[in-house]
C-alpha cells in the first residue's frame, strides 16, 4: 500500500494536487478567491453614497443657476445646433414623458429610492455600487423637485433646461435625467454580463453535479491511478492498485 507523506498527501502523488483534493472535498474554493470580506460591502455602499451627493448635488446647483439667471429669459446657446440651455417646468417624467401624471411618478420616485437603499444591503460589486450610485442621485434630484417646487408639495414640476441638438425636437432634460438614463444602460449592460449585485458573476450555464465532481476529481486510467501521477508512482504501487482494481471487478 502506498504510504502517506508528513503532509497527508499519498506518496507519490504531488503536494499541490493532493491540496486542492482536499478543498474540493471540503467544499473550499479552488480558485483561491475566498468570501467577500465585510469591509467591502462598506466601500462598496460608501463609493455609492459618494457617486448619489455629486449628482444630486450637480442637479440641484445647476437647477438652481439656470432658474435664477435663465427662467423668462431667450434661450441661451453654448454650442451652435448642438447644445442650448432652455428653462421649462416639467410635469411628467425624465423627457416630458407623462405631464399629466405628476403624482404618479413622485410615488414612483419614492419607490425606487427605497428600492436601491434596501438592495445596497447587498452591494459588494464596484461597478453597481456606481450604477446605483447614478440611479439614486438622480431620482432623488427629481423627487426634491417634486416635493418642494410649486404649483404644490409632492405636486412640483422639475426644472428642464438642457436642449441637445434643437433641430432634431429632442426633450428637453436635466443632470438629474441624465444620470438615470446613464444608470439604467449600465444596470442593463452588467445584467447581461452576468455581474451581480453580491460581487459575483453568473455564467450562462451553470455546470451539473456530476460534471462539477468531475470538473474536480481527477481522471483515473484502468488501474486507478491518475494519470497525472502515473508517471511518478512507483511501479510496485501501479501493481497493488491494479490488483485492487480488479478485485473491485471481480466482487
Amino acid at each position: 500500500m502506498p504510504q502517506a507523506d508528513r503532509q497527508g498527501a499519498p506518496a507519490g502523488v504531488p503536494e499541490g494536487d493532493a491540496v486542492r483534493s482536499v478543498q474540493a472535498a471540503g467544499g473550499a474554493p479552488l480558485s483561491g478567491a475566498g468570501p467577500a470580506r465585510p469591509g467591502n460591502r462598506a466601500r462598496r455602499i460608501a463609493l455609492l453614497v459618494v457617486v448619489a451627493t455629486v449628482i444630486y448635488a450637480l442637479d440641484q446647483v445647476s437647477k438652481f443657476l439656470v432658474v435664477k439667471f435663465l427662467e423668462h429669459e431667450e434661450p441661451l446657446t453654448v454650442v451652435p445646433g448642438a447644445l442650448v440651455l432652455t428653462v421649462i417646468r416639467n410635469a411628467g417624467a425624465a423627457f416630458s414623458i407623462g405631464t399629466g401624471m405628476t403624482i404618479v411618478f413622485t410615488v414612483i420616485a419614492l419607490t425606487v429610492v427605497v428600492a436601491i437603499v434596501r438592495t445596497a444591503r447587498q452591494l459588494r460589486s464596484l461597478p453597481w455600487a456606481i450604477t446605483l450610485g447614478l440611479l439614486l442621485g438622480g431620482a432623488v434630484g427629481n423627487l426634491t423637485d417634486r416635493i418642494f417646487r410649486s404649483p404644490a408639495p409632492f405636486q412640483g414640476h422639475v426644472v428642464d433646461f438642457i436642449q441637445a441638438f434643437p433641430v432634431t425636437r429632442f426633450p428637453v432634460f436635466n443632470v438629474a435625467d441624465s444620470a438615470i438614463v446613464c444608470g439604467g444602460v449600465l444596470a442593463v449592460f452588467l445584467a447581461w454580463r452576468g455581474y451581480q449585485i453580491d460581487g459575483t458573476r453568473q455564467t450562462e450555464e451553470e455546470p451539473s453535479g456530476s460534471g462539477a465532481e468531475q470538473a474536480v476529481e481527477p481522471a483515473e486510467s484502468r488501474d486507478g491511478i491518475p494519470e497525472h501521477a502515473r508517471g511518478e508512482v512507483p511501479e510496485q504501487t501501479r501493481e497493488q492498485a491494479g490488483d485492487r482494481s480488479r478485485e473491485r471487478a471481480d466482487g
